[in-house]
């Protein structure tokens, strides 16, 4: 691993300039990327203040339900529970095979349960939601960008006297994007495959 590592390193020719201008590239883009993950976050516990105690009551019920010591605990209760009120038979109340206070008990918190995962992943459902309405509008904003630097590299090349490729694409690619637009080709090709 150590080995492929080095071999995707360029060498740099012992420049000293070549290194600080790596270092000074990569503090860059260190610093840009952490600025975005700290608003990335910042929007996200904003996102996470935004929710009820209910729905963050849920959210924790359901983490641990996804553990595995849930699976133990309730294994060592339900092997607990069987083995008491097989064996003992001095007991004033038992709950003999097949269990049916055992089975209410679980009937219960099966009910519960599934209610805490469900309102955890009506809140996950909503935050997806948001980041995807995010993505999409960063999307669009980059479109946006880049049919503006196209437009702008078509006309610097008309100016200078640059030979400019007569690509029909390049003109198709040059106009604004329309959502709606695509939204209804979209449509009619899946309307089309059902």
């Amino acid at each position: 691993m150590q080995k492929v590592a080095q071999a995707a390193r360029v060498p740099d020719g012992g420049d000293q300039t070549g290194k600080a201008s790596e270092h000074h590239k990569r503090s860059a883009f260190d610093a840009l990327t952490d600025k975005n993950v700290r608003t990335i976050i910042a929007l996200e516990n904003s996102a996470k203040l935004a929710t009820t105690a209910g729905e963050r009551l849920a959210a924790r019920v359901a983490t641990f339900c996804g553990n595995m010591i849930f699976v133990w605990v309730h294994l060592a209760f339900f092997a607990t529970w069987i083995i008491y009120n097989t064996l003992s038979g001095f007991v004033s109340y038992r709950d003999p095979f097949p269990f049916v206070a055992l089975t209410f008990v679980v009937s219960l918190e099966a009910i519960f349960l599934s209610a805490f995962i469900l309102i955890s992943q009506n809140e996950e459902k909503r935050l997806t939601k948001q980041r995807s309405h995010l993505n999409l509008q960063i999307t669009l904003l980059t479109e946006q960008e880049n049919t503006r630097m196209l437009k702008i590299l078509n006309n610097i090349a008309a100016k200078v006297g640059a030979e400019i490729d007569d690509d029909p694409g390049l003109a198709t690619l040059e106009e604004s994007t329309r959502p709606e637009k695509l939204m209804d080709q979209i449509d009619a090709a899946t309307s089309a495959k059902v």
